[in-house]
């Protein structure tokens, strides 16, 4: 087998593991049926080289020994986009109790926990806490009432995940009970009907 050719299987097996390969579990993928077999040394020279290439090219991954294998990993001054990512990513996935909670505040803001609570049926408070964490809502003040409840709003963050520029881009109240009869299975956030 070539080298560049090899190089490329390496590449992309390197790129799919989720934990380091070690040399034999390579030379296992590499015998497949009806393919010439892979000479070891040949199959180190080009792991070295991708190494470097990583190293020298500045690029965002970088190829590392550990565990007695090879993996591919992000480089660690890269660590704190890489956090941001799965902040974000963990704020698109969304109950479907944090949605209708989160639609009631976007719709009723500012709102108490009660008011969600007397729509909803049922307690909030762990759905609340959870919205406030990913920052999609936040305490705007308290009700002039007895106890004088949190009014909860919506905050920047939740504009930027929805990709609003302002809440007055939000669509009536009306079209989104519409869609929610006619769509009733959509509990992802960002999920639309596809016309066929």
């Amino acid at each position: 087998m070539e080298d560049y050719e090899l190089k490329s299987i390496l590449e992309s097996l390197l790129f799919v593991s989720t934990e380091p390969l070690v040399l034999d579990q390579l030379f296992r993928v590499l015998a497949l049926e009806g393919q010439e077999p892979v000479d070891r040394g040949q199959v180190l020279m080009i792991l070295q080289k991708l190494q470097e290439e990583y190293r020298e090219m500045g690029r965002g991954l970088q190829l590392v020994e550990v565990a007695g294998g090879y993996q591919l990993t992000t480089r660690p001054e890269h660590a704190p986009w890489i956090k941001q990512l799965h902040t974000v990513r963990t704020a698109s996935r969304l109950s479907r109790p944090a949605l209708e909670t989160l639609a009631i505040v976007t719709y009723r803001q500012p709102v108490t926990t009660p008011e969600i609570e007397a729509i909803r049926g049922v307690d909030c408070s762990g759905v609340l806490r959870t919205l406030l964490e990913r920052r999609l809502i936040k305490i705007v003040g308290r009700k002039e009432a007895v106890g004088k409840p949190m009014l909860y709003g919506t905050t920047q963050e939740f504009l930027q995940h929805f990709g609003l520029r302002e809440l007055s881009e939000l669509p009536p109240l009306k079209d989104l009970e519409e869609v929610t009869r006619e769509y009733p299975d959509l509990a992802e956030v960002g999920q639309v009907p596809v016309e066929e």
